[in-house]
């Protein structure tokens, strides 16, 4: 589907999907993707417990992030 033929609510489904790829809001869904390819015999974590961990890991290792 070309730009040209993609409906209204394609092209707002498109940037959507942009902007939680920039932001990282999609960091979950990858995880589990990757979980379930890779480890499939891992439980997979609850989006809460996810997000907890991810956070305290940037805490421990704030990398190249400001503040």
């Amino acid at each position: 589907m070309s730009a040209a033929t993609a409906t209204p609510f394609d092209v707002v489904r498109r940037i959507g999907r942009f902007v939680s790829g920039v932001t990282g809001a999609d960091r979950y869904e990858r995880y589990v993707e990757h979980l379930r390819r890779v480890h499939p015999e891992r439980p997979v974590p609850a989006r809460a417990d996810f997000w907890r961990a991810h956070y305290a890991e940037q805490e421990r290792n704030p990398g190249t992030r400001c503040c």
